[in-house]
């Protein structure tokens, strides 16, 4: 399968470039800056610098044509300012979505946060990014051209992967690995029952492929 990740030089992006990688997958990771393309290439991804913030959705859609599955990972990362949270975390993600779409690619993945809420109250800087997640998630949900998954994990962590989550569609807060998020998502790309599913992912009692299953088809 190829597979096309959007910010595809992120922690939990290439940590996921090297699991589809192994197991066989075509991956393809969206990168904004060239300098990046050797980490990508190392984790088994061919990159594909394009920039989401100033792209067209017809320049995404060549780069996913013929894709099985789109993940949109990208993020504009702790330390920007406001404007950023809605040119990456939410016009980005509609840009990639509107792409899928274009491209004919069914199988879409967003992460996002636990507590993306378009409605979020506030002023401060993670208040902005929780709406800005929360208005891209409504936007995907909205797609009929597309069978969507949302994940939102808890807190990330660098800490070693366990490969024992808690996946739910309301799991309240903890930490969870960048690792095991990875792992998830690569679960989730292959398995399409999971779309229309809204899930939280912390750390927790079940195995990766277990948890997924469980919540396939609710």
């Amino acid at each position: 399968m190829r597979i096309v990740i959007a910010g595809g030089h992120g922690q939990i992006a290439l940590r996921l470039e090297r699991l589809l990688a192994a197991r066989g997958d075509e991956v393809a990771g969206i990168i904004r800056k060239a300098e990046q393309a050797d980490d990508l290439r190392e984790a088994g991804a061919e990159p594909v610098v394009l920039d989401l913030e100033s792209a067209s959705v017809d320049e995404v859609a060549e780069r996913l044509r013929g894709a099985y599955a789109a993940v949109f990972a990208a993020g504009a990362g702790p330390g920007s300012g406001a404007a950023r949270k809605d040119t990456v975390d939410k016009a980005a993600a509609v840009l990639f979505a509107d792409a899928a779409v274009k491209a004919g690619v069914r199988r879409f993945v967003i992460v996002s946060s636990m507590g993306a809420d378009p409605q979020h109250q506030g002023d401060e800087i993670f208040d902005v990014y929780l709406r800005a997640k929360g208005e891209a998630d409504a936007y995907v949900r909205g797609l009929d051209g597309l069978d969507w998954t949302i994940l939102r994990p808890g807190q990330l962590t660098d800490d070693a992967g366990t490969g024992l989550v808690r996946l739910e569609a309301h799991t309240g807060r903890g930490p969870i690995p960048r690792a095991d998020v990875a792992a998830v998502l690569a679960e989730l790309v292959d398995t399409p029952a999971t779309a229309g599913l809204t899930l939280e992912l912390i750390s927790g009692p079940a195995p990766v492929s277990v948890a997924v299953k469980s919540v396939a088809g609710n």
